[in-house]
């Protein structure tokens, strides 16, 4: 159950970057009893994101779509902070933060 519900929470993207959640990293912890409970420990980019109200709405009606699930319950949290080194390596790539430099800007 766990898998299938990390592959809903994927379907989950910022509104303010073309990712989803799971590969931004914001997403700590995902535990699924046997009984159908689900505890997911997420973050936000920032204690100020201006989703921070609406998001974990998002990732608990995710969750409670995956076939078995019987109650989730969604922990924010900002401890610890979420860095850019969160981000999956597709994501990275995405954004540019691969560490991989175009010839074209090289300089000599």
């Amino acid at each position: 159950m766990k898998d299938q519900i990390i592959a809903a929470l994927k379907r989950v993207y910022d509104p303010e970057l073309p990712l989803n959640i799971y590969d931004m990293g914001l997403i700590y912890n995902v535990e699924a009893s046997e009984d159908g409970k689900v505890a997911i420990r997420m973050t936000l980019t920032t204690p100020n994101c201006p989703v921070a109200g609406s998001l974990p709405g998002s990732v608990e009606r995710a969750a409670r779509a995956v076939a078995g699930v019987t109650d989730v319950q969604v922990e924010l949290t900002f401890d610890p902070p979420w860095t850019t080194e969160r981000l999956s390596e597709g994501a990275q790539l995405a954004m540019g933060l691969d560490g991989i430099v175009p010839i074209a800007r090289v300089r000599k």
